[in-house]
């Protein structure tokens, strides 16, 4: 099938997923570099600055999500990865799943309640005016993008609360995010347990 004969939709998905992967492959491959020019020359060093502190690590990690997800996910699923054992994985796993989720319908809410004390003038603002007419177009084809793959996770559920997008729907797409993290921390740990 040729990708001009495919419906925007259905090419805006495959744009998007590819982006995830490759972004996914960008991050192993930052992680790569990292450990074989720094961690691997003074692995004391970095135990005792990042490792031995989880507390600093998840109260970066939930500044990060709620603050329109400036970090990847994945770079704190591979400190997790040597964090401690597997069951340790899986609940940092859980946790940085939760609070991504929890960040998503924060943002959701806020965006409702600009749209309301605001109106109009909050959808003229230019980091909204960048995503609204994708949104309006893809609708809740966008939060499970946005659940999966780069496209920024807090800026959408932002304005999908600004647009007035139904909650339950909102939610039950929103669900999409766990499988994020469910996927890309099982290949982070499946790798890292070869690779590390």
């Amino acid at each position: 099938m040729q990708f001009n004969k495919l419906s925007e939709k259905q090419r805006f998905v495959i744009k998007y997923v590819l982006r995830g992967l490759l972004s996914l492959a960008l991050v192993f491959v930052v992680w790569l570099v990292f450990k074989k020019f720094y961690f691997d020359h003074n692995p004391e060093y970095w135990i005792d600055k990042f490792y031995g502190n989880s507390l600093v690590i998840h109260l970066i990690y939930v500044a990060s999500e709620v603050f329109f997800g400036i970090i990847p996910p994945e770079l704190f699923m591979f400190w997790a990865i040597h964090a401690g054992d597997t069951l340790n994985y899986i609940l940092n796993l859980g946790f940085f799943a939760a609070v991504s989720l929890g960040a998503g319908h924060l943002t959701f809410w806020i965006g409702k309640y600009l749209a309301k004390v605001f109106g109009k003038r909050v959808r003229n603002e230019r980091f909204i005016t960048k995503y609204l007419p994708v949104v309006n177009r893809f609708g809740s084809v966008i939060i499970i993008i946005s659940a999966l793959t780069p496209l920024p996770w807090a800026t959408i559920t932002m304005i999908m609360g600004v647009i007035g997008y139904k909650y339950r729907k909102f939610t039950y797409f929103s669900l999409f995010r766990i499988l994020r993290f469910g996927i890309n921390g099982f290949l982070i740990y499946q790798t890292g347990t070869i690779l590390f």
